[in-house]
Formats: structure tokens, sequence, C-alpha cells
């Protein structure tokens, strides 16, 4: 009981109270499941951007190479990515919420719960949205290559549009998973036009192959990862409400297939996302690191199947995030270890 009491005033108590209390409102902690996506998109878009000034005859920073694109445009895509998650994830609180309420696993939620008002919540909703424009805006004005290139702001109302539409999915169809992949694959393609200003290819002159690595491509693949990365695992964690969805009308993969029939739909995503990341490695022409990755990321994927079908629906709760998490991080880490150390490795040449 005495413990039961501690959790609760540091989570009401207090400023840092406070910020756990609105922290847990928008799952924080859940941006390392797209953010990493972002920051490697990032890394390799700053690499390409050199490759550009190097090839018009200008002198880009070393740095640059290496995958830094610079501080102004780190931190306005950190920030571009936790107001678009803050607003789409507050957003996805308010419209759920008499759904949450009647719900026996999502009843304590915040707005069911009242710990969070619904005023509040709307405004934080409002709030994120315009500093994710802003964000955008600074953005455009910032980058070094096609600076003042409007490109993010008018492409911001797009990505808001996607990220909120999601949650109202679940009522009308079964791909809701779908939506909420699109959702999260915004983010490479995103970190690359906010870095690059392009579509385009970053290389003026080259073969096939070394334009085709340093272009809008590597992205737009390493999107379509993310978006079979979280259909998959979005179908596990939606077996948790397969019951209460079912009785309310609300639907998913798992409703219209059945629990056993959507695993096998999840783990035919998972098989794609693998085939995707084995296809972007050769894409990239990345080395050692990325397929020593790669085995970590395939041992994840498998871990997370074998405790949904082995395990009860409460183990796999605990470990969704964890081993979600690991897959983000390790992927992150590979390729910032090609980009930062290209010299280094020598299982394939540049």
């Amino acid at each position: 009981m005495a413990l039961k009491k501690k959790a609760k005033e540091k989570e009401t108590g207090g400023v840092f109270g406070w910020l756990y209390n609105w922290g847990s409102f928008v799952k924080f902690s859940h941006t390392l499941f797209a953010l990493p996506f972002a920051m490697a998109a990032m890394a390799l878009a700053a690499r390409a951007n050199y490759y550009y000034l190097d090839a018009k005859g200008l002198e880009p920073s070393g740095a640059m190479l290496r995958g830094w694109p610079g501080w102004k445009i780190f931190l306005l895509i950190i920030a571009a990515m936790v107001t678009a998650r803050t607003c789409a994830m507050a957003f996805n609180r308010i419209v759920d919420r008499k759904f949450d309420k009647q719900n026996p696993r999502t009843r304590k939620r915040h707005l069911p719960a009242g710990r969070i008002s619904l005023f509040s919540a709307w405004t934080l909703t409002v709030l994120s949205a315009a500093g994710f424009v802003a964000s955008a805006w600074g953005i455009d004005m910032t980058r070094e290559v096609n600076t003042g290139r409007l490109v993010c702001l008018p492409l911001a109302p797009v990505a808001l549009f996607f990220i909120l539409f999601y949650s109202f999915t679940k009522r009308f169809t079964h791909f809701t998973h779908i939506f909420l992949g699109i959702a999260l694959a915004i983010a490479p393609v995103g970190a690359w036009l906010a870095v690059t200003g392009s579509f385009g290819t970053a290389l003026p002159e080259g073969g096939f192959f070394e334009k085709t690595r340093h272009s809008f491509f590597t992205p737009a693949t390493m999107s379509v990862v993310v978006l079979f990365w979280l259909i998959g695992f979005d179908i596990i964690y939606a077996i948790q409400d397969y019951d209460f969805d079912r009785s309310t009308g609300l639907k998913s993969l798992v409703v219209y297939m059945g629990p056993d029939n959507a695993l096998n739909a999840s783990l035919i995503a998972h098989m794609v996302m693998i085939i995707l990341l084995t296809f972007l490695g050769f894409l990239a022409f990345f080395k050692l690191p990325y397929w020593i990755g790669m085995l970590i990321i395939i041992s994840c994927l498998g871990f997370e199947h074998w405790i949904i079908r082995r395990r009860s629906l409460e183990w796999a709760e605990k470990s969704f995030f964890k081993l979600n998490s690991v897959i983000s991080m390790v992927f992150l880490a590979v390729v910032l270890a090609e980009v930062m150390l290209p010299d280094f490795w020598s299982f394939r040449g540049l």
C-alpha cells in the first residue's frame, strides 16, 4: 500500500510529477519508435548534401560527410518530430476518450480518469500543431542546401492530416493499422526533406547506382520499412482489445480476421520488412555493421512473435515496447556507424 501511495505522489505531485503526468498522457517514451528512423534519414541526407556541394565545387564541412547537418537543423527536426507526435497522440486520446472509459484496459487513462481536463488536452493538441508548423517553416529557412525553398512548410498540413486522420479509421475500416503505419512512415521522408529540401537526387552527375544511393529513393524505402514494421506490431498490440473492439463495433484486422489469422498477417508484414531492410542495405552500399544489426532486428522480431504465441498477453505487452525500441535504436546505431565510420569497415567498398 505504501509503494502504491508513493507511486501516486510521484505521478501527481510537484514539477516532476506534472511532467510525468503529461509525458505519460502522450506516451512520450513511444517517440523512440519513429525518431531513430528519422535520425538515420537525417544522417544519410547530410552525407548526400556533402556530395552535392562537393560536385558543385563548393567546400562542404567534413561533419556533413559524417552525417551531421548542423545543430540548428538537428534541433528543428527534433522539435518537429516531438510536436507532431504529441499532437497526434493528444488528439487520439481526445477522440477515443469515450471508448477508453468503457475499456477495462484503458479506463485509467488520463482523460477518462480525470487526471487531465479535456480543455487542457485540446490546448496541447493545438499548441503542438502550431509548433510543428513553426518547426517546418524554421527548417525551410535554415537548411544549408536549398535555403529558403518552401518544401516542409507546405507539406506540414499534409503530414498533420495523416497523423490525425488515423484516430478515426478504427470506426470505418479494418485496415486502421495501415493508416497508423503511414503516419509514422512520414518521419524518414520528412527528415530527408528537412536536410536536402529536395525530392530529387543529391548528385548532378555520376552513375545510376551512385545517384540512387544519394537520392530520395533511400528515405522512401526506409518509410516503407517503417510502414510494414508498424503494421506488424500494431496488429499484435490490437489483440489485447479483440473482445472489446468486437463488442463495440470498432474495427481492426484482428476483429476482421480473428487473432490467429491476424498474427499470420503480422508475421507476413514483418517478413516484408526484413526483405525491404535487405534491399535497403544493398541500395545504400552498407557494410558489416548494418548486416550485424539486421541479425539483431530479425532476432527481436522472431522473439516478439514467439512471445505472442507462447506467452500471455500481459507478458507480450510488457515486452512490446522494449523489443520495438531495440529494433529502432539498433537500426539507428548501425546506420550511424556506416555513415560516421565509412573507412573502418571492409565488408564492401564504397
